[in-house]
């Protein structure tokens, strides 16, 4: 099976059974056994054209007197017209005769001659597509070129005011790499950078504390390194948010919406395999997949438990030195890695989602003790999921208090806090768009 079949198998799980592109494509490559190469344009396929599938089918849609509604017609056109559009080292040819191949592969000969068709008019006429000028209509032009549904476009501008949405909804991430971290209970970053001085890899210092960001890692999962616990793939936001936690040896510390895991390891690390992290997962399969992390990394400190963390368990109640809570969201901030949330999400579900946050932080503050941390963090850049959430709990908990975010922050980071918490954007600060605060309860 060759890249581009991998491609609409994924494209056609996202847009037919609503799959989540990174889990499919996962999976997807994992049976199909490519080449290094075939696996990463693949990948890079996918991600392109759900990141620009607006604009793709805006230059496709011209073209046809009727346009299809097909599915599959539809996504063929898709990865074969983003290969045309915006992949310079894919000949053209080679997207039009891969698209057209590929309709007969899936049993289409009949329309094969009318994909071809549109492909070799867009490869003929795409100099002279009549994009939307920025300064006719802005909506317009964020709406198609930088592919956001105009709902979006509409918040975004609301909320963060023109220049800052085109910021937001045009920035595309620049080099991809990908963020690791050392296993703390192994390395420093020192001895951590002399592991990564030894591999083929380009590397440099992130941001974030221990984070290192790697290009040209291919089957990152399969290194020796990596299958023997020395170290994890982490976001650097994500970093930011255990880190928010400072937790010390011997604490007792509970992340209460879990997976993947990183935080939870993060802090099981820091605390050198002492005191306690607890962590809890909604769903069985991913708190499963959290279990094979601590067996890989070597935690001892890490309790795993398959549970609803907005359900009260009283029996929690102040024992908690510090409860983190990387709360559901819209996941706004993250759509570099996650394109196609921004088609997933509608915006009913944006109060559902604040609703849901809310009965989280009511449930958690329950755990803490006196003078204890409750860390509220989100992947969103949407106030009524970050600074009006923050506001809402401390006007109704006044035991409650905002602290700033630790020293351990580069002063870069530390200078974007505003009185409710600290707004990380993509665009401006060169790690995932987040959102923290730290919530100290009064001594009693």
């Amino acid at each position: 099976m060759g890249a581009r079949r991998v491609a609409l198998d994924v494209l056609r799980d996202v847009h037919e059974r609503g799959a989540f592109a990174a889990l499919s494509l996962q999976d997807r490559l994992l049976k199909a056994k490519l080449s290094p190469a075939d696996r990463r344009l693949a990948t890079r396929i996918v991600y392109s054209t759900l990141e620009q599938q607006v604009q793709i089918d805006f230059a496709l849609d011209r073209l046809m007197e009727q346009p299809t509604q097909d599915a599959l017609q539809r996504d063929i056109l898709r990865l074969s017209a983003c290969q045309i559009l915006f992949h310079d080292r894919v000949p053209d040819s080679a997207a039009v005769n891969e698209g057209v191949n590929l309709a007969r592969v899936m049993g289409m000969e009949g329309v094969a001659g009318f994909l071809n068709a549109v492909l070799r008019n867009l490869v003929r006429g795409k100099q002279d597509i009549p994009w939307p000028k920025r300064e006719d209509n802005l909506r317009q032009y964020l709406h198609i070129m930088g592919s956001m549904p105009l709902w979006l476009v509409d918040k975004l501008i609301a909320v963060h005011g023109e220049a800052m949405a085109e910021s937001i909804i045009m920035y595309r991430g620049q080099n991809h790499e990908m963020v690791v971290r050392p296993n703390m209970l192994k390395y420093d970053d020192a001895s951590f950078e002399a592991l990564l001085a030894n591999k083929a890899w380009n590397w440099r210092k992130g941001l974030a504390p221990h984070a290192y960001l790697v290009s040209g890692a291919s089957e990152i999962g399969l290194d020796h390194d990596y299958r023997n616990g020395n170290f994890s793939i982490q976001g650097q936001s994500s970093i930011f948010a255990a880190e928010a936690m400072q937790v010390k040896a011997g604490m007792r510390v509970l992340d209460a919406c879990a997976a993947p895991g990183g935080k939870s390891c993060y802090m099981a690390e820091t605390m050198q395999n002492t005191g306690r992290v607890y962590a809890w997962e909604l769903h069985e399969k991913r708190a499963l997949l959290l279990e094979s992390t601590k067996r890989r990394l070597k935690l001892e400190n890490l309790r795993i438990t398959v549970r609803d963390a907005a359900e009260p368990k009283p029996d929690f109640d102040g024992l908690m030195d510090a409860v983190l809570l990387d709360a559901p969201c819209t996941g706004l901030g993250v759509l570099t890695e996650k394109p196609d949330l921004k088609y997933r999400l509608k915006e009913a579900d944006v109060a559902a989602i604040t609703q849901a946050q809310k009965r989280l932080l009511e449930t958690l503050a329950e755990y803490v003790r006196p003078g204890g941390l409750l860390v509220y963090s989100t992947c969103s850049i949407l106030p009524e999921e970050n600074e009006a959430q923050i506001a809402a709990f401390l006007s109704e908990h006044p035991a409650f208090s905002l602290e700033p975010v630790p020293m351990t922050f580069p002063e870069a980071i530390r200078q974007q806090q505003t009185p409710l918490g600290l707004q990380l954007f993509a665009h401006r600060d060169e790690v995932e768009g987040f959102f923290i605060a730290r919530l100290r309860k009064a001594r009693a």
